[in-house]
């Protein structure tokens, strides 16, 4: 199958960072409950490590909260001692009292330390567990789901299932879960701590968390917005990037930079608007937070102070009163940000869920390898076959091919040529009718069996990134060096292949770009040659190549197919003269076959493609 170049539209780019609050676009799940249950039971086997974590997590925070509670008993000892020097008195300081406090706090924070590092060590390990289940699970399904799948999905869609969610799965995981443990504890124990300190001056503190809360909600609800518009325009700009510089060579010859170049503009006219105004709302949001927050400061050094005064509470306790404030606006701010982030990791998880229950190839026989008995012998009878039910594509194909027949099946774009080939190696299983090889339904076959006797060339080669030795012997990965080359030498590829930079240790790029398109065809003829199966297919094999090239892979392809049954998709007509069998296909249906000559001889559709080539080549 030819890869399809992605359309910027359908691509998927890794969401933008958010401001100060980490605020970007909210994906919601379609069904949260469901796909929070099906997350949850990759979890079930770490319960007990995150048990633990939950442990650690508290542990970690309640020690963190109670030292300034500490440091302000410190500090009321300290000025206790400078206020009787100051009237008069000798100065009198507990030192002992507040070494001890200080060696406790010691203790605390290094135990929190502690605490805090385990909870992260262990949940980075249940995040890595979980993210390699989850893509293990990915890898085996993607062996399982049905042909039909890929072709009617971007490979963008699917991949981005595979890397950018399964990864913010991951990084929620490993993140997230800890924060809102520590959020929910420090909010509470804070809580605590400030109404151990006062209730006055704690319920004067919470005055101002409504009108936080109620400025939050207002500009993260405008900047989703603009996050949005941010996210389409980074889509469609990376798009056009992408495919510039993918095809700049057509971009150069048909004179379309300046084209490009106001396509460019205007869409990163749109993302610098709807960036800045995106970036600005969520940078407003803090210093507005920090001056409500400051209101709040006010209001508590005032009462604070008359408390004092009043000896109702001591200095050092208003002290740490203000430490909790600031502790107290913290985790709140934080499970704003995680809330939405959760959001869009169970839509991510939602979206891999989706993949991993889309339904699967049939289940299939398990009979012994059939290799060793195979001859070739091919029957099609009565076959029916639709990409969609409704949509049938093949109808009533009938065809009988003998052990060792080079068959060639020709036709207008559409006819079926293609599909055919797909259904004889069950890429698609077909709705009706039969496919036997040596009496054998294909049905009867494991479909790892079946494929073993078959060899496949296209007109799409695919090659990647490795030695030319390792694509060779893609397939037959049991082969040794020496087959390697021999398949090299039968395809006449062994000779330029020693003139490249590394000979047969060269590696191909990503994209195979580093050799000809007529050079990856000939190792892909070398593959074939090598894997030695019964059945042959050649799908459209020439019909990018140059015509040199053309007839060292004609004589490759004529050297592979000698005692071989043989399937010869192909739009030149001039290369299937020699065909035992033509098969002539137009809308679905065989309406002529016969070999060259005879179908000549006939004058009907065969010949009239024939001859239309052969006149556009003398014109040429």
């Amino acid at each position: 199958m030819s890869e399809e170049r992605q359309k910027p539209s359908a691509r998927r780019t890794p969401a933008t960072g958010g401001g100060p609050m980490g605020m970007a676009p909210i994906e919601k799940a379609k069904d949260f409950k469901k796909t929070v249950g099906m997350l949850s039971a990759y979890l079930v086997p770490y319960r007990v490590q995150i048990v633990i974590v939950v442990f650690f997590a508290i542990f970690s925070t309640v020690f963190s909260i109670v030292g300034p509670k500490l440091l302000g008993k410190v500090t009321t000892k300290l000025l206790e001692g400078l206020f009787a020097y100051y009237l008069g008195t000798e100065l009198f300081t507990d030192f002992n009292y507040m070494f001890t406090i200080v060696f406790w706090l010691l203790i605390l924070y290094s135990v929190s330390f502690v605490c805090s590092y385990l909870q992260g060590f262990i949940m980075s390990k249940v995040s890595m567990d979980v993210t390699y289940n989850l893509r293990k699970n990915v890898s085996i399904k993607m062996n399982k789901i049905p042909l039909n799948y890929y072709d009617t999905r971007t490979h963008g869609e699917i991949l981005s299932r595979i890397t950018n969610d399964i990864e913010t799965v991951s990084q929620t995981l490993n993140q997230s879960l800890i924060q809102i443990i520590t959020s929910v504890t420090t909010l509470i124990g804070v809580l605590i701590m400030m109404l151990s300190i006062s209730w006055v001056l704690t319920l004067a503190a919470l005055l101002t968390v409504p009108l936080s809360g109620v400025i939050m909600m207002l500009v993260m609800q405008k900047s989703q917005v603009y996050f949005r518009d941010q996210q389409k325009s980074m889509g469609d700009i990376n798009g056009i990037i992408e495919e510039t510089y993918g095809g700049h060579n057509i971009v150069t010859a048909f004179n379309g930079r300046e084209e490009a170049s106001e396509s460019f503009q205007k869409v990163n006219n749109e993302l610098h608007v709807s960036a800045w105004k995106s970036q600005f709302a969520t940078g407003i949001l803090m210093p507005i937070m920090q001056f409500v927050g400051n209101l709040g400061y006010v209001l508590v050094s005032v009462l604070g102070g008359y408390l004092v005064v009043k000896r109702s509470i001591e200095l050092g306790d208003v002290q740490a009163f203000f430490q909790y404030m600031r502790q107290f606006t913290q985790p709140i701010a934080q499970m704003a940000s995680i809330s939405n982030t959760f959001q869009s990791t169970v839509a991510a998880a939602e979206r891999v869920f989706e993949f991993l229950e889309a339904e699967e190839e049939s289940v299939e026989a398990n009979i012994s390898d059939p290799s060793r008995e195979f001859h070739g012998g091919v029957t099609f009878e009565n076959v029916h076959f639709g990409y969609h039910p409704d949509r049938i594509v093949i109808n009533d194909f009938t065809a009988e091919i003998k052990p060792g027949q080079n068959v060639a099946i020709v036709g207008p774009t559409g006819a079926g040529k293609t599909t055919v080939v797909k259904l004889l190696m069950r890429f698609y299983d077909i709705n009706s009718g039969s496919i036997k090889i040596d009496g054998h339904d294909i049905f009867d076959f494991t479909r790892g069996n079946l494929r073993k006797v078959f060899g496949m060339v296209l007109q799409d080669t695919w090659l990647y990134n490795a030695s030319i030795m390792d694509n060779i012997r893609y397939g037959t990965f049991d082969a040794t060096d020496s087959q390697v080359i021999e398949a090299a030498k039968a395809a006449h590829c062994d000779e330029f292949i020693r003139t490249l930079p590394g000979g047969y240790h060269m590696i191909l790029n990503e994209e195979a770009s580093n050799i000809s398109q007529g050079q990856k065809q000939l190792f892909t003829i070398a593959r074939v040659i090598l894997a030695n199966p019964k059945i042959l297919i050649l799908d459209e094999a020439t019909s990018s190549v140059d015509t040199r090239t053309e007839i060292l892979i004609q004589k490759a392809m004529n050297a592979v197919m000698k005692g071989r049954t043989g399937f010869v998709i192909a739009h030149r007509l001039s290369t299937i003269r020699d065909a035992d069998l033509i098969f002539v296909m137009k809308d679905g249906d065989i309406i002529e076959q016969g070999n060259h000559d005879d179908l000549l001889e006939k004058h009907g559709f065969y010949a009239d493609l024939y001859n239309s080539q052969f006149s556009e080549g003398e014109e040429t």
